[in-house]
């Protein structure tokens, strides 16, 4: 019996193997191995799970993927190239979901939603037949 060390059948890695992260192996940007030490020393549990850190990672990397996608195209439709705050106000208060999660959150520089209200605008003049002014005076002549 030689002890060659983990190379077959024994505990531990092989000396050959390369460190994979937990977000190489979950196919994740966001990084799980910071969100599980968050998750750990915020004190949200006495415990944390191997998958809970792995979950919110994908949550959150979703979620950064959505409102990003929506900024740039924000972004592209004013003819720039670069994502500013005003762009994610936007993104964010025209997508209904989004701003319904982001309700109470205020944007640090992002403005608001361009909106008139319809009693400002000034009514239209209508010449043609069956307008809002052909009955109106046609019930005065009863």
């Amino acid at each position: 019996m030689s002890s060659t060390g983990a190379t077959k059948g024994g505990r531990g890695k092989p000396k050959g193997s390369k460190a994979v992260s937990r977000s190489q192996k979950a196919g994740l940007q966001f990084p799980v191995g910071r969100i599980a030490r968050f998750l750990k020393v915020g004190k949200y549990a006495e415990r944390v799970g191997a998958g809970a850190p792995v979950y919110l990672s994908a949550v959150l990397e979703y979620l950064a993927a959505e409102v990003l996608e929506l900024a740039g195209n924000a972004a592209r439709d004013n003819k720039k190239n670069r994502i500013v705050p005003r762009h994610i106000q936007l993104a964010v208060r025209n997508d209904e979901e989004l701003s319904r999660l982001l309700g109470a959150v205020t944007i640090a520089s992002g403005g608001v939603l361009p909106n008139i209200h319809q009693t400002l605008l000034p009514k239209k003049q209508g010449g043609g037949k069956g307008g809002k002014a052909e009955i109106g005076s046609a019930s005065q002549e009863f």
